[in-house]
């Protein structure tokens, strides 16, 4: 006959190891504990049993998954990325268990704690995770929300989001979107662009959450520049490449890391705009030293120095003549 792990505990040690958790407080003493069982009413609604397992290391990738409704990007989870807890958890081990629930297929879905599991992998650490089994979509989302909210989602993950708020018509414009998210217009413009952004560029960064709106606002004009086939052959140099460029860095820490993939980046776009273009932006001396003009597709700049009131007013007239 099976026995629960909260009589075994009872017949092992005298007592029951089972915690009733009604509030956040009592849920992270009780994790913070490492309690065997813990019960957790999710959303508030009916009470779900959550035991305590121990993963190890070697069977991580193998016997859990993350939820697939989990915001967060797991290709972004690197070394960089996860070097807030990769540290502490190398020296004393994983302190929170991370929360998931087990799917028809007998796998574990990791809800909350996705940097918990691949921080393990990369540590080589046994995976600490409560599970409990029968818990719907619904709450699995809730559960999995509630956790990302521990650590800030990058522009690309946040911009993800919106954008399927718009695809749902859940939202119908930027202005109702930062409502939605409680953030400025400008964030959204940002984030929109940033998840308009192939993932290839991304994971060439260390820390994917350490790339700003200026750089992703300008990596998105340049790259949304290119023709379709220069286009692949970036993605392809970013995929046979990634983590190359920041791990043969010389430079230290992530924030000049992530200066010399930009600059990397900007180099290869520059490389694959087609030749025409490269040389319709050269400068032109067209007077060494006094006249010179740039072409940019159809625009066109024309400086001049050493003009005088009346020669200024000629090649105004001149050209508004020519406009008109």
């Amino acid at each position: 006959m099976a026995i629960k792990t909260s009589e075994l505990n009872a017949k092992l040690f005298g007592k029951a190891n089972k915690r009733r958790a009604t509030s956040p407080v009592e849920a992270q003493a009780a994790v913070k504990e490492k309690a065997q069982v813990i019960e957790l009413a999710i959303a508030g609604k009916e009470l779900v049993a959550f035991e305590l397992m121990s993963i190890p290391a070697a069977d991580i990738e193998n016997k859990t998954i993350v939820f697939a409704q989990n915001s967060r990007e797991q290709s972004f989870l690197n070394e960089h990325a996860l070097s807030d807890i990769l540290a502490t958890l190398k020296e004393r081990g994983q302190q929170y268990p991370a929360v998931g629930r087990r799917n028809k297929e007998g796998k574990i879905e990791v809800l909350d704690g996705s940097r918990r599991r691949m921080s393990c992998i990369l540590a080589q650490k046994d995976f600490l995770i409560y599970v409990a089994d029968d818990i719907e979509a619904e709450h699995a989302k809730f559960l999995s929300d509630v956790a990302n909210t521990h650590k800030p989602l990058s522009l690309y993950e946040r911009g993800r989001e919106m954008q399927l708020k718009l695809d749902s018509g859940q939202a119908t414009d930027q202005k109702s979107l930062a409502q939605m998210f409680q953030c400025s217009e400008a964030l959204v413009s940002g984030a929109l662009k940033a998840a308009a952004l192939p993932i290839e560029i991304l994971t060439t960064y260390p820390n994917v959450s350490d790339v700003g709106r200026p750089t992703i606002v300008k990596l998105h004009k340049l790259y949304h520049s290119l023709p379709k086939k220069s286009q692949t052959l970036l993605l392809e140099k970013c995929r046979s490449q990634q983590g190359d460029i920041w791990k043969q860095s010389g430079s230290q820490g992530v924030a000049r890391l992530t200066k010399d993939v930009s600059t990397q980046l900007e180099d290869w776009i520059e490389e694959l705009y087609p030749t025409e273009t490269k040389k319709n932006t050269d400068k032109v001396d067209l007077v060494k030293g006094r006249i010179s003009y740039l072409r940019k597709g159809s625009s066109l700049s024309l400086s001049l120095k050493k003009v005088d009131d009346e020669t200024m007013q000629a090649i105004l007239d001149f050209v508004q003549s020519k406009i008109d």
